[in-house]
């Protein structure tokens, strides 16, 4: 990942708050948009005869013109340059009542649809649940007819290094994993990334946090995050092909604070 960066911000002021003492407020919003500058890699090419379910896989709208390569576009912008899959993240707040929520149940779900892991990018949390769900089946195959099998793989990635969270084969639609990861390096950095034994174009992306405080950015690039506690905080804009950026933003109860992420 790239490390070069720049970032602006600036104070959103929004109405008068008429008897203010009296309101208690839950904080206040992060919005802004996280834009790429570097040169967007081509996407990465995969033939769907070399996988299994070659016709089944066929059905997703990311291959080629031919409809015979499947096509990893790790790196998406549009028009204004506007990122989309980033991940904004507040990066100085640890959550207790999150986190212990997070061992006993995942906090997002990833689904394996049309032989393709979604969300391509999202968090994960470091000893909490993990989970993913296979809706994958093809009724004109009768070896997959209640089920394309999938195999998620799970890494601690951190660099060139990495080590095996899980690795299970699910078989059926409707079948699903819910492990704990430990992200052993996450301190130091790591993300979780998840593979597909079965179908090496099937990859995805999670950054741990340690609270709810994040957001994914769309299609132009644009985030929100609401309830931030108020104060100043440390924040990340991270995509795992592109690179990422931090900076430091005041929140102000009630308030919106709005944060510009440039990514070379």
């Amino acid at each position: 990942m790239r490390n070069r960066q720049s970032f602006t911000m600036s104070l959103l002021i929004g109405g008068i708050l008429i008897a203010a003492p009296l309101v208690a407020q839950a904080g206040g919003t992060i919005k802004g948009k996280v834009t790429f500058t570097g040169k967007v890699p081509p996407p990465k090419e995969f033939a769907f005869k070399k996988f299994p379910n070659t016709e089944f896989c066929k059905k997703n709208e990311s291959k080629s013109a031919d409809g015979n390569t499947r096509l990893l576009k790790e790196v998406e912008v549009d028009g204004s340059k506007g990122l989309k899959n980033a991940v904004v993240s507040v990066r100085d707040v640890e959550d207790k009542g999150f986190t212990d929520k997070a061992k006993k149940e995942a906090p997002q779900s990833v689904v394996a649809e049309l032989c393709e892991f979604k969300p391509y990018t999202g968090i994960a949390v470091s000893l909490g649940q993990f989970k993913v769900v296979n809706n994958d089946a093809d009724p004109s195959d009768p070896k997959s007819a209640e089920g394309v099998l999938h195999n998620p793989h799970s890494f601690d990635q951190l660099g060139a290094k990495s080590s095996t969270e899980f690795n299970i084969g699910l078989a059926k639609k409707g079948d699903s994993l819910d492990k704990s990861v430990k992200l052993k390096m996450s301190k130091k950095g790591s993300v979780l990334r998840l593979q597909c034994d079965q179908h090496e174009f099937m990859q995805a992306w999670y950054l741990p946090v340690t609270n709810a405080h994040y957001g994914v950015a769309g299609a132009d690039g644009t985030f929100e995050i609401k309830d931030v506690p108020a104060g100043k905080h440390k924040v990340m804009a991270w995509h795992p092909i592109a690179g990422q950026v931090e900076a430091d933003v005041d929140v102000k109860d009630g308030g919106t604070v709005e944060a510009n992420f440039e990514i070379k």
